[in-house]
């Protein structure tokens, strides 16, 4: 039997310049874990995150570190870390449209305990053209919100749009 119970599934299936997903986390698990499939959008970007307090409002403040390393199969790779920072950054670079999707595999740790901060790591593979871009990273929101869900956009100009994909989400039991 697995560990992992599928919570929720969300498909975008329409242009949004954001994807909000909510009511996920409860006190039933502290560890889960989101995969994002075949995720496109109409431009080249890089895909960020932020999360979603329990009173339903989007954590915009400057309390998200982050450490990552982009790998791209085109170029030298990039170590990026941030502290104080409005989201979590970096998930993945990826192009326009199905063929250039990007796929990720993300944990979150704690999101519903107030006694805690929320830590979060994620890896991801996107296509560019013809070169592979990889995403490994670690962030940390340094807020003690109880959180219940979160939020994805495409970062690098104003006006990229998230148009396709499969968002599911699940939490991890822990058999004792």
């Amino acid at each position: 039997m697995s560990n992992l119970r599928l919570i929720n599934e969300t498909t975008i299936s329409a242009s949004a310049s954001t994807v909000q997903v909510t009511d996920l986390f409860s006190a039933d698990f502290d560890i889960y874990k989101i995969t994002i499939e075949n995720l496109s959008n109409d431009s080249a970007g890089y895909l960020y995150g932020r999360l979603i307090n329990s009173s339903g409002s989007v954590i915009t403040a400057s309390s998200y570190d982050n450490a990552n390393l982009l790998m791209d199969s085109g170029a030298s790779w990039t170590e990026n870390r941030s502290t104080g920072q409005t989201s979590i950054q970096y998930l993945e670079y990826f192009g326009t449209g199905t063929t250039n999707s990007s796929n990720n595999a993300l944990y979150i740790f704690n999101p519903f305990s107030t006694s805690t901060y929320t830590f979060f790591i994620n890896q991801g593979w996107g296509h560019f053209g013809s070169r592979g871009n990889g995403a490994k990273g670690i962030s940390v929101l340094k807020n003690t919100s109880s959180i219940t869900g979160f939020e994805l956009s495409i970062q690098y100009n104003a006006g990229i749009n998230l148009t396709g994909g499969v968002i599911r989400t699940y939490g991890l039991r822990v058999d004792s």
